[in-house]
């Protein structure tokens, strides 16, 4: 029910905007997020906004380089990657519906991940 796009290959610096689009239900109520995933390591929390598109949330990380937002019409959520870094490489995932927003376990529905490589 949820379809991630936009991944690719960019060099360090560069830019990405990644998309999710739910088709079959809407997600207004909960969180929708991002996580991701790199070899060898855990889904990590990257960002998430609430349902009503007000209040989003990143790791530390990725402050002031990603930016998430929603489109409630268009049941969609963007994440915008400004200023990449090698380290944000990782299969990406969109996540929905859940009352936390960086709690990987608590999203009920997900996307199938995107790969995003940023080269040095």
């Amino acid at each position: 029910q949820l379809q991630a796009s936009g991944g690719g290959l960019v060099q360090a610096g560069g830019s990405l905007r990644l998309s999710c689009a739910a088709s079959r239900r809407t997600f207004n109520n909960y969180y929708m997020g991002w996580f991701r995933r790199s070899p060898g390591k855990e889904h990590e929390f990257v960002a998430a906004i609430r349902g009503s598109g007000g209040s989003s949330y990143y790791a530390d990380s990725v402050k002031g380089r990603l930016t998430i937002s929603r489109d409630n019409a268009k049941n969609t959520v963007t994440l915008q990657m400004n200023s990449l870094k090698p380290e944000d490489t990782a299969v990406y995932y969109c996540a929905a519906d859940s009352p936390l927003y960086s709690d990987y376990g608590r999203y009920k529905f997900w996307g199938q991940g995107t790969q995003v490589t940023v080269s040095s």
